[in-house]
């Protein structure tokens, strides 16, 4: 018996393991295409170009929103490391990571849920991340005006020497990051582990209002296993489509990790999260409140 439970306890670390590789490698395109436009916008952009990318900032909250959509968390590891730099905004951030889907489309897809709930769900998700999108834009802009590019203090930070060209440097930030992710992801599937994700449901089944918070927290949690769980209990009829909403907004995946890695400004990643996990609770309480939940059901 006693073999079995190791045997048993080693298969899980195996697919833990292979699990996390695969995650970290497919973010591997996104993060290099990203590093590779971050040093060309750096040392070879000519002004027409960075004209061209700071006329499309007003509309970049609702591009991103429309891409989150996507079932793929490459966007938002893309958009945070972007953000790092100043290349994007704040408002396009945030867009990005709370219209992100990670598992869960292709969850409800293949679960057979109703098309009018998929779609009430993915549609929700990307309209209100463009709508705060657009609405931190505003603010930020009366509270202090245009940001300004910094992508050159990032090659700093990681001192990734980039006079040995854009490719170098693009691979070099790559792997950094790489190794960041895999590290991360590792240790938080492994902790899922632990816990068990009975134990996770249990502490969700049927607790009014509180579960569109614990929701909302768990969602922050940059693993899709979370997302993939909080979808079944909705599935299996166990939780209210606003508390899946409510995880659903903060879930970014490895956009997460990719901005608690790259920003370097603690207090202002303390903020960002915050903030997704505010939105989530709020418009998830709102959706059961108002009654869209019984809608789609």
């Amino acid at each position: 018996m006693m073999l079995l439970h190791t045997h048993a306890h080693a298969g899980y670390l195996e697919e833990v393991l292979l699990h996390s590789l695969i995650d970290t490698l497919t973010i591997l395109p996104f993060l290099f295409l990203t590093y590779v436009l971050m040093e060309l916008l750096e040392h070879r952009a000519s002004d027409k170009m960075r004209r061209a990318i700071e006329k499309c900032g007003p509309l970049a909250p609702l591009a991103g929103g429309a891409l989150g959509m996507v079932p793929q968390c490459g966007f938002s590891s893309a958009a945070a490391s972007l953000y790092a730099g100043r290349t994007i905004s704040l408002g396009t951030l945030v867009a990005v990571f709370l219209s992100t889907s990670d598992e869960m489309l292709p969850i409800l897809i293949s679960g057979r849920a109703r098309p009018a709930a998929i779609l009430t769900l993915v549609f929700s998700k990307a309209v209100i991340g463009i709508a705060v999108g657009f609405l931190l834009n505003a603010v930020m802009k009366l509270k202090r005006g245009k940001g300004t590019a910094h992508i050159h203090e990032l090659c700093e930070a990681e001192g990734c020497h980039c006079e040995r060209g854009i490719l170098l440097s693009a691979l070099y930030h790559t792997l950094t990051i790489a190794g960041f992710l895999f590290l991360a992801t590792l240790a938080i599937d492994s902790l899922v582990f632990l816990i068990g994700e009975e134990s996770i449901k249990a502490w969700l089944f049927d607790i009014p209002v509180l579960s569109q918070l614990l929701c909302a927290l768990l969602g922050l949690i940059p693993s899709c296993a979370i997302s993939v769980v909080l979808t079944e209990l909705y599935m299996e009829g166990l939780l209210s489509a606003g508390a899946l909403l409510a995880g659903l907004l903060p879930g970014a995946g490895v956009g997460t990790l990719v901005l608690l890695r790259t920003n370097k400004n603690a207090k202002e990643n303390a903020c960002i999260l915050t903030l997704l996990v505010a939105v989530g609770f709020v418009f998830g309480l709102l959706f059961d409140l108002f009654g869209i939940s019984r809608l789609i059901a």
